[in-house]
Protein backbone atom coordinates (compact mmCIF):
# COMPACT_ATOMS: atom_id res chain seq x y z
CA UNK A 1 0.00 0.00 0.00
CA UNK A 2 2.86 2.42 0.58
CA UNK A 3 4.93 1.79 -2.54
CA UNK A 4 1.29 2.23 -3.58
CA UNK A 5 1.12 5.76 -2.35
CA UNK A 6 4.49 6.58 -3.47
CA UNK A 7 4.31 5.25 -6.82
CA UNK A 8 1.03 7.26 -7.34
CA UNK A 9 0.42 10.75 -5.57
CA UNK A 10 -3.35 12.12 -5.54
CA UNK A 11 -3.81 14.89 -7.96
CA UNK A 12 -3.51 17.78 -6.12
CA UNK A 13 0.08 16.96 -5.60
CA UNK A 14 0.87 15.53 -8.81
CA UNK A 15 -0.36 18.82 -9.39
CA UNK A 16 2.26 20.71 -7.05
CA UNK A 17 5.15 18.62 -8.21
CA UNK A 18 4.61 19.20 -11.51
CA UNK A 19 4.73 23.10 -10.76
CA UNK A 20 8.56 22.82 -9.47
CA UNK A 21 10.99 22.84 -11.77
CA UNK A 22 13.28 20.11 -12.37
CA UNK A 23 16.90 20.48 -10.86
CA UNK A 24 18.41 18.90 -13.58
CA UNK A 25 17.51 21.66 -15.95
CA UNK A 26 20.44 24.02 -16.73
CA UNK A 27 20.76 27.23 -18.09
CA UNK A 28 21.74 26.35 -21.20
CA UNK A 29 18.80 23.99 -21.66
CA UNK A 30 16.62 27.54 -21.40
CA UNK A 31 15.44 28.68 -24.84
CA UNK A 32 17.18 32.32 -26.15
CA UNK A 33 15.33 35.12 -26.38
CA UNK A 34 15.32 35.21 -30.31
CA UNK A 35 17.09 38.27 -32.02
CA UNK A 36 15.37 40.64 -34.15
CA UNK A 37 15.63 39.74 -37.92
CA UNK A 38 18.07 41.80 -39.53
CA UNK A 39 17.30 44.96 -40.91
CA UNK A 40 17.97 46.49 -44.54
CA UNK A 41 18.94 50.44 -43.14
CA UNK A 42 21.48 51.58 -45.83
CA UNK A 43 19.78 50.21 -48.74
CA UNK A 44 16.39 50.30 -46.97
CA UNK A 45 13.07 51.45 -49.19
CA UNK A 46 12.77 55.50 -48.69
CA UNK A 47 10.23 57.07 -46.34
CA UNK A 48 6.81 58.36 -48.08
CA UNK A 49 6.19 61.19 -45.85
CA UNK A 50 9.87 62.37 -45.42
CA UNK A 51 9.75 62.10 -49.56
CA UNK A 52 6.50 64.13 -49.57
CA UNK A 53 8.11 66.71 -47.16
CA UNK A 54 11.85 66.32 -49.08
CA UNK A 55 9.79 67.32 -52.09
CA UNK A 56 7.93 70.78 -50.65
CA UNK A 57 11.10 71.60 -49.06
CA UNK A 58 13.14 70.96 -52.43
CA UNK A 59 10.68 73.32 -54.31
CA UNK A 60 10.79 76.00 -51.69
CA UNK A 61 14.42 76.29 -51.78
CA UNK A 62 14.23 77.91 -55.17
CA UNK A 63 12.04 80.54 -54.04
CA UNK A 64 14.03 83.53 -54.09
CA UNK A 65 15.84 85.74 -51.27
CA UNK A 66 17.85 88.87 -50.76
CA UNK A 67 20.59 87.60 -53.25
CA UNK A 68 20.70 86.10 -56.66
CA UNK A 69 22.92 82.43 -55.90
CA UNK A 70 25.14 81.07 -57.97
CA UNK A 71 23.54 77.33 -59.69
CA UNK A 72 26.38 75.40 -57.43
CA UNK A 73 25.17 77.53 -54.41
CA UNK A 74 21.70 77.11 -55.34
CA UNK A 75 22.21 73.05 -55.84
CA UNK A 76 23.71 72.49 -52.58
CA UNK A 77 21.17 74.74 -50.77
CA UNK A 78 18.44 72.79 -52.93
CA UNK A 79 19.80 68.90 -51.72
CA UNK A 80 20.12 70.68 -48.06
CA UNK A 81 16.86 71.84 -48.00
CA UNK A 82 15.14 68.49 -48.95
CA UNK A 83 17.54 66.62 -46.60
CA UNK A 84 15.89 68.10 -43.53
CA UNK A 85 12.43 68.40 -45.08
CA UNK A 86 13.52 64.24 -45.10
CA UNK A 87 14.14 64.23 -42.24
CA UNK A 88 11.29 65.70 -40.88
CA UNK A 89 8.69 63.70 -43.09
CA UNK A 90 10.65 61.01 -41.68
CA UNK A 91 10.12 61.33 -38.32
CA UNK A 92 6.90 61.90 -38.79
CA UNK A 93 6.27 58.81 -40.05
CA UNK A 94 7.63 57.51 -37.50
CA UNK A 95 5.91 58.82 -34.65
CA UNK A 96 2.61 57.68 -36.57
CA UNK A 97 3.76 54.51 -36.82
CA UNK A 98 4.52 54.39 -33.31
CA UNK A 99 1.06 55.57 -32.33
CA UNK A 100 -1.23 54.27 -34.23
CA UNK A 101 0.61 51.13 -35.63
CA UNK A 102 2.12 50.89 -38.74
CA UNK A 103 0.84 52.07 -42.49
CA UNK A 104 -1.52 49.75 -44.42
CA UNK A 105 0.32 48.58 -47.40
CA UNK A 106 -2.83 49.41 -49.76
CA UNK A 107 -2.77 53.26 -47.88
CA UNK A 108 1.24 53.21 -48.73
CA UNK A 109 0.89 52.42 -52.29
CA UNK A 110 -1.65 55.17 -53.01
CA UNK A 111 0.71 57.65 -51.66
CA UNK A 112 3.38 56.85 -53.25
CA UNK A 113 1.29 56.90 -57.13
CA UNK A 114 0.35 60.74 -55.71
CA UNK A 115 3.61 61.34 -55.16
CA UNK A 116 4.99 59.57 -58.37
CA UNK A 117 2.30 61.70 -60.26
CA UNK A 118 2.47 65.10 -58.77
CA UNK A 119 6.06 65.82 -57.73
CA UNK A 120 7.94 65.89 -61.13
CA UNK A 121 5.39 68.46 -62.54
CA UNK A 122 5.40 70.72 -59.24
CA UNK A 123 9.35 70.12 -59.00
CA UNK A 124 9.58 70.77 -62.94
CA UNK A 125 6.97 74.63 -62.10
CA UNK A 126 9.16 75.54 -59.42
CA UNK A 127 12.12 74.81 -61.56
CA UNK A 128 10.93 76.81 -64.21
CA UNK A 129 10.13 79.68 -61.67
CA UNK A 130 13.13 79.59 -59.77
CA UNK A 131 15.05 80.41 -62.83
CA UNK A 132 12.66 82.94 -63.71
CA UNK A 133 13.03 84.40 -60.11
CA UNK A 134 16.80 84.46 -60.56
CA UNK A 135 17.17 86.58 -63.43
CA UNK A 136 14.46 88.81 -62.35
CA UNK A 137 16.68 89.07 -59.07
CA UNK A 138 19.71 89.86 -60.90
CA UNK A 139 18.21 92.37 -63.28
CA UNK A 140 17.33 93.92 -60.25
CA UNK A 141 20.81 94.10 -59.04
CA UNK A 142 22.11 95.35 -61.88
CA UNK A 143 23.72 91.69 -62.46
CA UNK A 144 24.53 90.43 -66.08
CA UNK A 145 22.39 87.07 -66.68
CA UNK A 146 23.28 83.46 -66.23
CA UNK A 147 22.95 80.83 -69.40
CA UNK A 148 19.32 78.53 -68.79
CA UNK A 149 21.19 75.41 -68.64
CA UNK A 150 22.55 76.44 -65.78
CA UNK A 151 19.40 74.87 -63.67
CA UNK A 152 20.43 71.47 -65.39
CA UNK A 153 23.44 71.89 -63.51
CA UNK A 154 21.94 73.05 -60.13
CA UNK A 155 19.78 69.64 -60.41
CA UNK A 156 22.72 67.88 -60.70
CA UNK A 157 24.43 69.17 -57.88
CA UNK A 158 21.03 68.95 -55.51
CA UNK A 159 20.28 64.96 -56.01
CA UNK A 160 23.99 64.55 -55.41
CA UNK A 161 24.09 66.96 -52.21
CA UNK A 162 21.01 65.24 -51.24
CA UNK A 163 22.19 61.53 -51.72
CA UNK A 164 25.20 62.26 -49.97
CA UNK A 165 23.45 63.23 -46.56
CA UNK A 166 21.45 60.70 -47.14
CA UNK A 167 24.05 57.85 -47.12
CA UNK A 168 25.43 59.43 -44.27
CA UNK A 169 22.31 59.62 -42.11
CA UNK A 170 21.79 55.74 -42.96
CA UNK A 171 25.20 55.19 -41.88
CA UNK A 172 24.74 56.82 -38.84
CA UNK A 173 21.10 54.78 -38.27
CA UNK A 174 23.26 51.40 -38.68
CA UNK A 175 25.58 51.84 -36.39
CA UNK A 176 22.95 52.66 -33.64
CA UNK A 177 21.68 49.52 -34.34
CA UNK A 178 25.09 48.09 -34.37
CA UNK A 179 25.34 49.14 -30.90
CA UNK A 180 21.93 48.55 -29.62
CA UNK A 181 22.35 44.98 -30.71
CA UNK A 182 25.19 44.64 -28.06
CA UNK A 183 23.46 46.45 -25.40
CA UNK A 184 20.37 43.87 -25.60
CA UNK A 185 22.26 41.78 -24.22
CA UNK A 186 23.12 43.60 -20.49
CA UNK A 187 19.48 45.44 -20.99
CA UNK A 188 16.17 45.13 -22.62
CA UNK A 189 15.64 46.17 -25.57
CA UNK A 190 13.65 50.05 -25.57
CA UNK A 191 17.20 50.99 -23.13
CA UNK A 192 19.35 49.03 -25.96
CA UNK A 193 18.17 51.32 -28.38
CA UNK A 194 18.74 54.63 -26.48
CA UNK A 195 21.74 53.57 -25.13
CA UNK A 196 22.73 52.94 -28.71
CA UNK A 197 21.30 56.53 -30.05
CA UNK A 198 22.97 58.26 -27.21
CA UNK A 199 26.46 56.58 -28.11
CA UNK A 200 26.06 57.52 -31.81
CA UNK A 201 25.23 60.80 -31.22
CA UNK A 202 27.80 61.63 -29.17
CA UNK A 203 30.91 59.84 -31.25
CA UNK A 204 28.89 61.96 -34.34
CA UNK A 205 29.04 65.17 -31.96
CA UNK A 206 32.53 64.47 -31.07
CA UNK A 207 33.61 63.56 -34.58
CA UNK A 208 32.12 67.27 -36.14
CA UNK A 209 33.15 69.17 -33.29
CA UNK A 210 36.45 67.75 -32.55
CA UNK A 211 37.82 66.87 -36.01
CA UNK A 212 35.46 68.45 -38.69
CA UNK A 213 35.11 72.12 -37.05
CA UNK A 214 37.92 71.97 -35.30
CA UNK A 215 40.04 71.35 -37.91
CA UNK A 216 38.72 73.88 -40.08
CA UNK A 217 39.40 76.90 -37.79
CA UNK A 218 42.64 75.33 -37.49
CA UNK A 219 43.30 75.37 -41.43
CA UNK A 220 41.68 78.85 -41.97
CA UNK A 221 43.96 80.06 -38.94
CA UNK A 222 47.02 78.58 -40.65
CA UNK A 223 45.89 79.97 -43.87
CA UNK A 224 45.22 83.29 -42.74
CA UNK A 225 48.52 83.26 -40.76
CA UNK A 226 50.22 82.81 -44.21
CA UNK A 227 48.01 85.02 -45.97
CA UNK A 228 48.57 88.18 -43.60
CA UNK A 229 52.37 87.32 -43.81
CA UNK A 230 52.33 87.98 -47.64
CA UNK A 231 52.42 91.65 -49.21
CA UNK A 232 49.78 92.11 -52.31
CA UNK A 233 50.87 92.54 -56.04
CA UNK A 234 51.98 96.26 -56.46
CA UNK A 235 52.59 96.63 -53.44
CA UNK A 236 55.73 98.17 -51.88
CA UNK A 237 57.74 99.90 -49.24
CA UNK A 238 56.48 103.86 -49.29
CA UNK A 239 58.96 106.62 -49.81
CA UNK A 240 57.33 109.01 -47.92
CA UNK A 241 57.69 109.64 -44.62
CA UNK A 242 54.28 110.24 -44.08
CA UNK A 243 53.07 106.71 -43.74
CA UNK A 244 53.50 103.66 -40.78
CA UNK A 245 55.94 101.32 -42.38
CA UNK A 246 58.07 103.96 -44.37
CA UNK A 247 61.25 106.08 -43.36
CA UNK A 248 61.75 107.04 -40.14
CA UNK A 249 58.96 104.93 -39.36
CA UNK A 250 57.68 103.99 -35.75
CA UNK A 251 56.26 100.73 -37.21
CA UNK A 252 58.25 98.45 -39.13
CA UNK A 253 57.37 97.37 -42.38
CA UNK A 254 57.13 93.35 -41.87
CA UNK A 255 54.95 93.91 -38.49
CA UNK A 256 52.23 95.60 -40.75
CA UNK A 257 50.13 92.02 -42.40
CA UNK A 258 49.38 91.88 -45.44
CA UNK A 259 46.35 94.11 -45.32
CA UNK A 260 48.23 96.92 -43.33
CA UNK A 261 51.00 96.79 -45.78
CA UNK A 262 48.19 97.82 -48.97
CA UNK A 263 46.59 100.21 -46.74
CA UNK A 264 49.64 102.17 -45.88
CA UNK A 265 50.72 101.51 -50.04
CA UNK A 266 46.88 102.93 -51.46
CA UNK A 267 46.90 106.33 -51.05
CA UNK A 268 46.58 108.60 -54.12
CA UNK A 269 49.50 110.67 -55.31
CA UNK A 270 49.28 114.61 -54.77
CA UNK A 271 48.67 115.30 -58.46
CA UNK A 272 45.35 113.12 -58.52
CA UNK A 273 44.52 115.11 -55.47
CA UNK A 274 45.37 118.43 -56.97
CA UNK A 275 43.50 117.35 -60.38
CA UNK A 276 40.37 116.44 -58.88
CA UNK A 277 40.29 119.44 -56.36
CA UNK A 278 41.12 122.07 -59.06
CA UNK A 279 43.15 123.67 -56.43
CA UNK A 280 46.97 122.56 -55.07
CA UNK A 281 46.52 119.37 -52.40
CA UNK A 282 48.51 117.87 -49.80
CA UNK A 283 50.29 114.70 -49.31
CA UNK A 284 47.42 112.71 -46.69
CA UNK A 285 48.64 110.64 -44.15
CA UNK A 286 48.29 107.13 -43.25
CA UNK A 287 48.92 105.58 -39.66
CA UNK A 288 48.43 101.63 -38.86
CA UNK A 289 49.73 99.31 -36.47
CA UNK A 290 50.13 95.26 -37.28
CA UNK A 291 49.40 92.47 -34.75
CA UNK A 292 52.99 92.24 -34.77
CA UNK A 293 53.79 96.02 -34.17
CA UNK A 294 53.69 95.58 -30.85
CA UNK A 295 53.00 92.71 -28.10
CA UNK A 296 49.22 94.43 -26.50
CA UNK A 297 46.54 96.21 -27.88
CA UNK A 298 47.30 99.18 -25.81
CA UNK A 299 51.03 99.61 -26.91
CA UNK A 300 49.74 98.92 -30.24
CA UNK A 301 46.83 101.91 -29.94
CA UNK A 302 49.96 104.11 -27.92
CA UNK A 303 52.58 103.56 -31.18
CA UNK A 304 49.65 104.36 -33.64
CA UNK A 305 49.45 107.50 -31.56
CA UNK A 306 52.96 108.14 -31.44
CA UNK A 307 53.11 107.68 -35.18
CA UNK A 308 50.01 110.22 -35.13
CA UNK A 309 52.56 112.73 -33.62
CA UNK A 310 55.76 112.06 -35.66
CA UNK A 311 53.90 112.31 -39.00
CA UNK A 312 51.63 115.61 -37.52
CA UNK A 313 48.58 113.74 -37.73
CA UNK A 314 46.78 116.39 -35.35
CA UNK A 315 47.77 119.28 -37.53
CA UNK A 316 45.40 118.00 -40.28
CA UNK A 317 41.63 119.24 -41.02
CA UNK A 318 40.41 115.92 -40.20
CA UNK A 319 41.13 112.66 -38.66
CA UNK A 320 39.60 109.47 -39.23
CA UNK A 321 39.82 106.17 -36.94
CA UNK A 322 39.07 103.49 -38.87
CA UNK A 323 37.78 99.95 -37.53
CA UNK A 324 39.08 97.22 -40.00
CA UNK A 325 37.39 94.24 -40.78
CA UNK A 326 38.64 90.56 -39.34
CA UNK A 327 41.70 90.76 -41.48
CA UNK A 328 42.64 94.28 -41.20
CA UNK A 329 41.19 94.87 -44.35
CA UNK A 330 39.82 98.35 -44.75
CA UNK A 331 38.44 99.01 -48.15
CA UNK A 332 40.30 101.42 -50.24
CA UNK A 333 37.47 103.49 -51.75
CA UNK A 334 37.12 104.26 -47.95
CA UNK A 335 39.89 106.55 -47.17
CA UNK A 336 40.80 107.31 -50.68
CA UNK A 337 36.89 109.27 -50.71
CA UNK A 338 37.99 111.07 -47.62
CA UNK A 339 41.21 112.08 -48.96
CA UNK A 340 39.90 113.30 -52.04
CA UNK A 341 37.20 115.46 -50.82
CA UNK A 342 39.65 117.11 -48.23
CA UNK A 343 42.35 117.30 -51.17
CA UNK A 344 44.70 115.61 -49.05
CA UNK A 345 44.71 117.66 -45.98
CA UNK A 346 43.67 114.29 -44.06
CA UNK A 347 44.99 111.42 -41.53
CA UNK A 348 43.84 108.27 -41.69
CA UNK A 349 44.83 105.98 -39.08
CA UNK A 350 43.53 101.72 -38.27
CA UNK A 351 44.78 98.78 -36.71
CA UNK A 352 44.67 95.12 -36.76
CA UNK A 353 43.36 93.10 -33.96
CA UNK A 354 43.24 89.90 -36.32
CA UNK A 355 43.99 87.78 -39.50
CA UNK A 356 40.89 85.71 -39.62
CA UNK A 357 37.95 86.82 -42.34
CA UNK A 358 35.28 88.37 -40.25
CA UNK A 359 32.76 85.39 -40.40
CA UNK A 360 35.33 83.56 -38.38
CA UNK A 361 36.55 86.08 -36.03
CA UNK A 362 33.04 87.40 -35.61
CA UNK A 363 31.94 83.59 -34.25
CA UNK A 364 35.01 82.53 -32.85
CA UNK A 365 35.33 85.79 -30.30
CA UNK A 366 33.73 89.10 -31.16
CA UNK A 367 35.86 90.86 -28.00
CA UNK A 368 38.81 90.87 -30.03
CA UNK A 369 37.60 94.14 -32.25
CA UNK A 370 35.48 95.34 -29.11
CA UNK A 371 38.44 95.99 -27.38
CA UNK A 372 40.83 96.88 -29.84
CA UNK A 373 38.29 99.69 -30.91
CA UNK A 374 37.88 100.69 -27.70
CA UNK A 375 41.71 100.77 -27.06
CA UNK A 376 42.63 102.74 -30.59
CA UNK A 377 39.27 105.27 -30.59
CA UNK A 378 40.19 105.85 -26.55
CA UNK A 379 43.58 106.51 -27.50
CA UNK A 380 43.42 108.66 -30.16
CA UNK A 381 40.39 110.98 -28.52
CA UNK A 382 42.28 111.49 -25.34
CA UNK A 383 45.33 113.02 -27.28
CA UNK A 384 43.01 115.17 -29.67
CA UNK A 385 40.47 116.16 -26.64
CA UNK A 386 44.09 117.50 -25.07
CA UNK A 387 44.32 119.92 -27.96
CA UNK A 388 42.66 123.33 -28.03
CA UNK A 389 39.04 123.20 -28.90
CA UNK A 390 38.99 125.79 -31.52
CA UNK A 391 42.15 124.52 -33.46
CA UNK A 392 41.93 120.64 -32.97
CA UNK A 393 40.55 118.67 -36.48
CA UNK A 394 37.61 117.02 -36.88
CA UNK A 395 37.80 113.62 -35.49
CA UNK A 396 35.72 111.15 -37.09
CA UNK A 397 35.00 107.52 -36.99
CA UNK A 398 34.46 104.73 -39.34
CA UNK A 399 33.28 101.04 -39.39
CA UNK A 400 32.34 98.41 -41.69
CA UNK A 401 30.61 94.89 -40.60
CA UNK A 402 32.60 93.03 -37.96
CA UNK A 403 34.20 97.00 -37.53
CA UNK A 404 30.50 98.79 -36.59
CA UNK A 405 29.84 96.27 -33.86
CA UNK A 406 33.28 97.44 -32.21
CA UNK A 407 32.55 100.87 -32.39
CA UNK A 408 29.36 100.49 -31.00
CA UNK A 409 30.94 98.55 -28.46
CA UNK A 410 33.74 101.15 -27.62
CA UNK A 411 30.78 103.58 -26.33
CA UNK A 412 27.75 101.46 -25.33
CA UNK A 413 24.40 103.56 -26.25
CA UNK A 414 23.55 105.59 -29.29
CA UNK A 415 23.85 109.21 -27.10
CA UNK A 416 27.29 108.24 -26.09
CA UNK A 417 27.97 107.02 -30.07
CA UNK A 418 26.72 110.40 -31.56
CA UNK A 419 28.77 112.45 -28.63
CA UNK A 420 32.12 110.52 -29.42
CA UNK A 421 33.31 112.27 -31.98
CA UNK A 422 32.58 114.56 -35.18
CA UNK A 423 31.19 112.08 -36.83
CA UNK A 424 30.19 108.47 -37.16
CA UNK A 425 29.91 106.78 -40.28
CA UNK A 426 28.50 102.85 -39.87
CA UNK A 427 28.45 100.57 -43.28
CA UNK A 428 26.18 96.87 -42.87
CA UNK A 429 26.11 96.69 -39.17
CA UNK A 430 25.41 93.37 -37.59
CA UNK A 431 22.51 91.76 -36.24
CA UNK A 432 24.54 91.65 -32.97
CA UNK A 433 25.48 95.55 -32.49
CA UNK A 434 23.57 96.87 -29.16
CA UNK A 435 23.31 100.61 -30.78
CA UNK A 436 21.89 99.51 -33.83
CA UNK A 437 19.71 97.14 -32.25
CA UNK A 438 18.26 99.96 -29.88
CA UNK A 439 17.69 102.68 -32.39
CA UNK A 440 15.80 100.13 -34.37
CA UNK A 441 13.58 99.06 -32.50
CA UNK A 442 12.89 102.55 -31.03
CA UNK A 443 12.25 104.36 -34.54
CA UNK A 444 9.47 106.36 -35.23
CA UNK A 445 6.17 104.92 -35.36
CA UNK A 446 5.54 104.37 -39.02
CA UNK A 447 8.98 103.94 -40.69
CA UNK A 448 10.20 100.83 -42.21
CA UNK A 449 12.93 98.68 -40.36
CA UNK A 450 15.20 98.61 -43.56
CA UNK A 451 15.21 103.03 -43.20
CA UNK A 452 14.06 104.06 -39.87
CA UNK A 453 13.89 107.72 -38.66
CA UNK A 454 15.04 108.26 -35.10
CA UNK A 455 13.44 111.13 -33.03
CA UNK A 456 15.53 113.20 -30.54
CA UNK A 457 19.16 111.86 -31.85
CA UNK A 458 21.44 112.98 -35.08
CA UNK A 459 21.18 109.80 -36.72
CA UNK A 460 20.75 108.93 -39.90
CA UNK A 461 19.72 105.72 -41.19
CA UNK A 462 19.76 105.68 -45.45
CA UNK A 463 19.37 102.30 -47.52
CA UNK A 464 20.25 104.07 -50.53
CA UNK A 465 23.40 106.45 -50.16
CA UNK A 466 22.22 108.69 -52.79
CA UNK A 467 18.97 110.02 -50.38
CA UNK A 468 21.66 111.77 -48.28
CA UNK A 469 22.15 114.24 -50.68
CA UNK A 470 18.36 115.40 -50.19
CA UNK A 471 18.18 115.89 -46.53
CA UNK A 472 17.87 119.14 -44.80
CA UNK A 473 18.67 120.45 -41.75
CA UNK A 474 22.42 119.90 -39.41
CA UNK A 475 23.88 117.32 -40.62
CA UNK A 476 24.01 113.97 -38.50
CA UNK A 477 26.10 112.99 -36.42
CA UNK A 478 25.82 109.23 -36.73
CA UNK A 479 25.11 107.79 -40.37
CA UNK A 480 24.10 104.05 -41.12
CA UNK A 481 24.36 102.84 -44.13
CA UNK A 482 22.49 99.54 -44.87
CA UNK A 483 21.66 97.80 -47.76
CA UNK A 484 17.88 96.44 -47.48
CA UNK A 485 19.18 93.26 -49.57
CA UNK A 486 22.64 93.01 -46.79
CA UNK A 487 22.18 89.87 -45.09
CA UNK A 488 24.48 90.86 -42.85
CA UNK A 489 22.68 93.61 -41.79
CA UNK A 490 19.21 91.32 -41.86
CA UNK A 491 20.69 87.76 -40.67
CA UNK A 492 19.64 86.49 -37.29
CA UNK A 493 18.93 83.35 -35.37
CA UNK A 494 15.10 84.68 -35.04
CA UNK A 495 14.41 83.65 -38.41
CA UNK A 496 14.28 80.73 -37.65
CA UNK A 497 11.12 81.24 -36.18
CA UNK A 498 9.73 84.86 -37.10
CA UNK A 499 9.05 86.33 -39.98
CA UNK A 500 11.11 89.50 -39.98
CA UNK A 501 10.02 93.16 -40.40
CA UNK A 502 11.74 94.11 -42.85
CA UNK A 503 9.14 91.20 -45.22
CA UNK A 504 6.21 92.74 -43.45
CA UNK A 505 4.41 96.42 -44.81
CA UNK A 506 6.17 97.97 -47.36
CA UNK A 507 9.78 96.53 -48.80
CA UNK A 508 12.49 98.20 -49.97
CA UNK A 509 12.81 98.64 -53.89
CA UNK A 510 15.92 96.14 -54.56
CA UNK A 511 13.81 93.40 -52.20
CA UNK A 512 12.04 91.24 -54.45
CA UNK A 513 8.12 91.00 -53.67
CA UNK A 514 8.48 87.44 -54.68
CA UNK A 515 10.13 86.46 -51.88
CA UNK A 516 8.34 85.04 -48.39
CA UNK A 517 9.46 83.63 -44.99
CA UNK A 518 9.16 79.95 -44.52
CA UNK A 519 10.55 78.50 -40.89
CA UNK A 520 13.23 77.66 -40.92
CA UNK A 521 14.11 77.55 -45.23
CA UNK A 522 14.43 81.78 -45.35
CA UNK A 523 17.24 81.33 -42.65
CA UNK A 524 18.86 78.74 -43.95
CA UNK A 525 18.52 81.16 -47.49
CA UNK A 526 19.59 84.68 -45.73
CA UNK A 527 22.47 82.28 -44.52
CA UNK A 528 23.67 81.16 -47.57
CA UNK A 529 23.51 84.58 -49.08
CA UNK A 530 26.46 85.67 -46.71
CA UNK A 531 28.53 83.55 -49.31
CA UNK A 532 28.81 85.87 -51.85
CA UNK A 533 27.15 88.88 -50.51
CA UNK A 534 30.16 90.86 -51.34
CA UNK A 535 30.39 89.56 -55.19
CA UNK A 536 27.15 92.31 -56.04
CA UNK A 537 27.52 96.09 -57.69
CA UNK A 538 27.70 98.72 -55.62
CA UNK A 539 24.27 99.75 -53.61
CA UNK A 540 23.56 96.35 -52.70
CA UNK A 541 24.31 93.46 -50.68
CA UNK A 542 27.17 93.93 -48.76
CA UNK A 543 29.23 95.83 -51.15
CA UNK A 544 28.83 99.44 -50.36
CA UNK A 545 32.55 101.13 -51.73
CA UNK A 546 31.87 104.61 -53.32
CA UNK A 547 28.79 104.99 -51.46
CA UNK A 548 30.90 106.23 -48.20
CA UNK A 549 31.35 109.34 -50.73
CA UNK A 550 27.66 110.33 -49.76
CA UNK A 551 28.40 109.25 -45.96
CA UNK A 552 31.24 111.58 -45.47
CA UNK A 553 29.53 114.41 -47.09
CA UNK A 554 26.47 114.13 -44.92
CA UNK A 555 28.52 113.99 -42.15
CA UNK A 556 31.40 116.33 -42.10
CA UNK A 557 31.39 118.07 -45.61
CA UNK A 558 34.71 120.16 -46.67
CA UNK A 559 33.86 123.58 -47.45
CA UNK A 560 32.06 124.59 -50.41
CA UNK A 561 31.12 120.35 -51.38
CA UNK A 562 28.26 120.31 -53.58
CA UNK A 563 26.17 117.02 -54.78
CA UNK A 564 27.71 117.49 -58.04
CA UNK A 565 30.96 117.00 -56.45
CA UNK A 566 30.18 113.46 -54.81
CA UNK A 567 28.66 112.42 -57.82
CA UNK A 568 31.94 113.22 -60.00
CA UNK A 569 33.85 111.54 -56.98
CA UNK A 570 31.82 108.26 -57.33
CA UNK A 571 32.43 108.37 -60.72
CA UNK A 572 36.23 108.54 -60.15
CA UNK A 573 36.17 106.12 -57.73
CA UNK A 574 34.04 103.27 -59.80
CA UNK A 575 35.56 104.18 -62.59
Amino acid sequence: MLRQVVASPPGWQRTLLSRIPSPRRSIEDTPAVPAPPARRIVRSRLSVTGAGLAAVFYCLSFTPSLLPRAWFLQGVVAGITAAMGYALGAALGALGRRLHGPFRARTTLIAWSVLAAVVPAVVGIFLWLGTRWQRDLRVRLGMAPVPEYDIARTVGASLLTFGLLLLIARLLRLATYGCALLFRRVVPQPAAYCAGTLVVAVLAYSALDGLLIANLFTTVDRLAAVENSGTGNGVTVPASTLRSGGPQSLVQWDSLGRQGRTFVAGTPTVEELTRFAGRPAVEPIRVYAGLTSADTLARRADLVVREMDRTGAFDRAVIAVITPTGTGWVDNKVPRSLEFMYAGDTALVSMQYSYLPSFFAFMGDRSEVADAADALISAVRARWAALPEATRPRLLLFGESLGTYGMEMTFGTPERLAAGADGALLLGPTFANPSHRALTEGRAPGSPIWDPDYPGLPVEFADDAAELRDRSGPPPKVVYLQNATDPVVWWSWDLLWKKPQWLVGQRAPDVTPDMHWYPGITFWQITCDLVFSNKVPTGHGHSYRSETVDGWAALAPPPGWTTADSIRLRALLDG
